[in-house]
């Protein structure tokens, strides 16, 4: 967290959300925050420029959390710090320049992405698979007998907690208290809610039993695929976000050949579904 709040506050809210530079990147003219309270360096009329820093370090820290958890098992601290460091900065202030800044070349093209499901979900699932596929398979790992969650009341928790966070991500991303903000939220939980029970019904076909563990995959898969759209669509469409979300991730992370070849990467969340 500290290396996180260190690289927002000197780099990356400029680099992410400068006025000046190009259509790929910002540039550091306020670089450390100097004059930022002064010379607001984003439009950020409805709220403060140092409350909006902390909001963006969120999002931050939550993408390279989510990109390294494909490596769970087999990285170690040091060289995951290191590279979290250098990721963040080279990938993700980039991407998010592209997509939320107003001088970003994806955002002149009209793209839509209310909380991140470009510069967040997309720039951390590919960098999962490359991280899997560089650092190889834990030991002992079997495609044909795929690890089983060693604490499944670690998982419904952490579910619970990221269910109840999605909120402030995208209900926040309206930056107001108004109808977008209730909207989005609304269409955050009826994705997750439908992305939970289409995993569990899909598992339940195959297994003939209920699974907390498919209950929460399907639950994050809908929270993911409401994430860019959650403040541009209603209610209907939010469950066929859900539905298909839930079943697409479902199936994707139970592939582990491709024709009579395994897979030769080992993702330990499946992120990269």
């Amino acid at each position: 967290m500290q290396n996180f709040s260190q690289l927002v506050v000197f780099v990356g809210l400029l680099l992410t959300f400068s006025k000046e530079g190009t259509p790929f990147i910002g540039e550091l003219k306020y670089f450390a925050l100097r004059n930022i309270l002064v010379q607001p360096p984003m439009e950020t009329t409805r709220i403060p420029v140092m409350l909006y820093c902390i909001y963006e370090l969120m999002f931050a820290a939550v993408t390279a959390a989510i990109a390294i958890g494909a490596i769970a098992e087999r990285g170690r601290p040091g060289p995951v710090l290191v590279f979290v460091f250098i990721w963040t900065t080279l990938v993700y202030d980039p991407i998010a320049c592209w997509t939320w800044n107003k001088i970003g070349w994806s955002n002149h093209l009209g793209v839509l992405d209310f909380a991140g499901g470009i510069a967040v979900h997309i720039s951390s699932g590919s960098s999962a698979l490359a991280v899997s596929v560089y650092l190889g398979k834990r030991y002992e790992y079997d495609n044909d007998t795929p690890y089983k969650p060693n604490n499944i009341t670690n998982v419904v928790l952490g579910t619970v907690m990221m269910w109840f966070g999605w909120f402030g991500f995208n209900g926040g991303s309206a930056l107001s208290a108004n109808l977008v903000a209730v909207s989005a939220c609304i269409n955050t939980n009826l994705a997750a809610a439908a992305g939970a029970l289409t995993s569990v019904l899909l598992d339940y076909r195959i297994q003939k039993k209920w699974g907390a563990v498919s209950f929460c995959s399907g639950a994050v898969s809908g929270l993911i695929t409401i994430t860019p759209g959650s403040g541009f669509v209603g209610a209907p469409a939010a469950l066929l976000y859900g539905i298909l979300g839930g079943a697409i991730c479902n199936l994707a992370s139970n592939i582990n050949k491709l024709g009579n070849k395994d897979i030769l990467y080992d993702d330990s969340l499946a992120v990269r579904s």
